[in-house]
């Protein structure tokens, strides 16, 4: 994240990544790592807070959010009341992530619309996955959803 010399954060953009949405990207640590190079707050969330916990911790990413053990809804809402950022986005990859984002003030995007304007490579959906992997599935909601 870019800290200015008085310790402030600086950036126009609060991201957060639904935990299946950063979990579509090839390199989830780069990501993270690139976007807080222009954004004030970076972190992913979700409604298991204990296997975001355990995603991050896995790959050594670090939280700008205190998740707690309260739901993705009350999650969402704390963070867009707490930043004081002027953008808010929020990458997901199901119709109840962009409920989600609408209800609580955020801009939705999807992994393939970020991916795209910030140069990010997708996983390869090719070996390895199947069709509980909840990536694939994201992405192909995504584009038959249109």
């Amino acid at each position: 994240m870019s800290i200015a010399a008085d310790g402030v954060r600086s950036g126009e953009m609060t991201l957060a990544f639904e935990l299946s949405a950063i979990r579509a990207f090839a390199d989830p640590g780069a990501v993270v790592t690139d976007a807080r190079e222009w954004s004030r707050y970076v972190g992913v969330v979700a409604n298991d807070t204990d296997a975001v916990r355990a995603f991050l911790a896995d790959r050594d990413i670090e939280q700008d959010y205190e998740l707690g053990d309260r739901d993705i809804w009350l999650i969402m809402e704390g963070i867009r009341e707490s930043s004081d950022a002027p953008r808010h986005v929020f990458v997901g990859t199901t119709p109840e992530d962009r409920r989600i984002a609408d209800a609580t003030g955020w801009e939705y995007r999807t992994p393939a619309e970020v991916a795209d304007a910030a140069g990010w490579s997708l996983a390869d959906s090719g070996e390895g996955s199947d069709s509980s992997n909840p990536g694939l599935f994201a992405r192909l909601w995504a584009r038959l959803s249109g």
